[in-house]
């Protein structure tokens, strides 16, 4: 299971494989030098790191992402979820909408979304 916490260097970091992947691990170091200003040290302990969470790949010193941009934001907010609403979809959009009302727009988008992940 892949690890969606991310601190922030490491998110810069993941932005940068989005971008620029797949990219040979020398134009990596080379590019996080001019971006992150890291040594090659600091870009080889981060890479595997997040290699070893399931983020990044590196196969025959080519790095890219092992999940899409959308799939990790995706896992994100199921995990937000998940921590701070005890995985309860309802009482997230609850607590989200806050009392503000909807507009006919909003509320069909909603049903229209419920209905097409509706179990059965």
């Amino acid at each position: 299971m892949v690890d969606y916490r991310l601190a922030e260097a490491e998110s810069k970091f993941v932005d940068l494989i989005w971008e620029n992947g797949p990219i040979n691990s020398t134009e990596l170091v080379r590019l996080s030098e001019e971006v992150m200003k890291w040594k090659k040290s600091t870009t080889y302990t981060i890479l595997k790191r997040l290699c070893d969470r399931g983020i990044l790949k590196n196969e025959g010193a080519v790095v890219s992402a092992a999940i899409s941009r959308d799939e990790f934001f995706a896992g994100q907010s199921r995990r937000f979820v998940e921590d701070s609403f005890g995985g309860s979809l309802p009482r997230f959009l609850t607590s989200f909408i806050g009392g503000k009302k909807l507009s006919d727009k909003q509320a069909e988008e909603l049903v229209r979304l419920i209905n097409d992940h509706k179990e059965g």
